[in-house]
């Protein structure tokens, strides 16, 4: 049995600790209920629970939201389409997001997945600077999908 400010009152039994944590105005808690024997800790609980909750709040305060951003291309985009599409996904990977692009064949376009394969591949060399391919491209029912993840520090070459 551990008290609140760390010390150590040794091995007893539940009801001997309980009247200790009454007698002090606390609560006793089971930190470790699998050791043998198991360790208590008399601790103001409702303290112990508002810290822990503003310790999270404080984490999730820091951490950054990664969207996943979505850019359509077609079978018969035409290259300015194109440079546009990719002036998109590189906006996006600037911001830290990830980028989804796809293709949707349409009709008499699913006998030519190739020439979506090389679009993709077009995509993914235009956009090598700012992103890296997460997930290359896949056929899945209709569409073609590609990932794209920004490219972070250690990713970037380095300039001597």
């Amino acid at each position: 049995m551990v008290t609140d400010d760390g010390e150590q009152l040794g091995i007893m039994s539940a009801a001997q600790a309980q009247t200790i944590a009454n007698q002090r105005n606390m609560d006793l808690v089971m930190i470790a209920p699998q050791a043998t024997p198991p360790v208590c800790k008399i601790m103001d609980y409702g303290k112990y629970r508002f810290d822990a909750q503003k310790r999270e709040k404080e984490a999730k305060k820091n951490q950054k939201v990664i969207e996943i951003k979505e850019v359509q291309l077609s079978l018969n985009i035409d290259t300015h389409d194109l440079e546009t599409k990719v002036n998109h996904a590189v906006r996006f990977l600037k911001a830290g997001n990830r980028v989804k692009v796809s293709i949707r064949l349409r009709g008499r376009e699913m006998a030519h997945p190739d020439r979506g394969y090389e679009i993709m591949a077009q995509f993914a060399e235009s956009v090598s600077e700012y992103g890296t391919v997460e997930k290359p491209a896949k056929l899945e029912n209709r569409n073609i999908l590609m990932f794209l993840a920004a490219k972070t520090a250690k990713d970037q070459p380095k300039k001597q």
